[in-house]
């Protein structure tokens, strides 16, 4: 019995010291790859990972949702109100497509690089934003950019939540001629 303790004792301590580090390199795998080998712990996602697993299409699938959502119609609009912990107005919007935290930062704050980049209009993808963060609260705006309406690039469609009517999918021009609204880039999708 002893002579079996001393052998698998320093067994035990070398797969202690072991496993750490292979889960640590295990880390930079792709998930799939995880997968496949058969990876058996459980870990957190990094910034950059949850990141790269956000999409586009999730940003618009969940904007989408505010159409219909109270009891068939939109979530209407309020700068003071939440809906499912998000502010019900522009931003609060943003943030739910987004799935930022809640209840959301302000028009301002999605402007920052905390959240985006400045980009070009002509760069716009699905899922970008298309913001105005001057002036005072009834002045600042933000829409979520889904695809231009033509080839001229003049006017696009855009999911947003709007002072007097809630969540709306409509064709904007916001950004396109002389105005303060600016294309930005969530840093959401890596």
């Amino acid at each position: 019995m002893q002579r079996t303790a001393r052998a698998l004792l320093p067994l035990a301590f070398s797969t202690a010291l072991i496993a750490p580090l292979a889960l640590a390199q295990g880390a930079s795998a792709a998930p799939a790859e995880q997968h496949a080998a058969g990876q058996q712990g459980v870990r957190a996602q990094s910034g950059a990972e949850a990141a790269a697993a956000y999409s586009r299409t999730t940003t618009i699938n969940r904007a989408k949702k505010w159409l219909t959502a109270n009891g068939g119609h939109q979530v209407p609009y309020s700068q003071t109100k939440t809906w499912g912990g998000y502010r019900t107005d522009c931003s609060g919007y943003v943030s739910m497509a987004l799935s930022l935290g809640k209840p959301g930062p302000n028009t301002v704050g999605l402007a920052t690089s905390t959240y985006t980049k400045k980009i070009k209009m002509a760069s716009l993808k699905k899922g970008d934003l298309i913001i105005d963060k001057t002036g005072g609260s009834t002045a600042r705006h933000v829409v979520i950019f889904v695809k231009w309406s033509s080839s001229a690039h003049k006017s696009y469609k855009a999911y947003e939540q709007r002072g007097g009517h809630g969540t709306d999918y409509r064709t904007l021009s916001y950004g396109v001629g002389s105005d303060q609204y600016d294309a930005y880039r969530p840093k959401k999708y890596g």
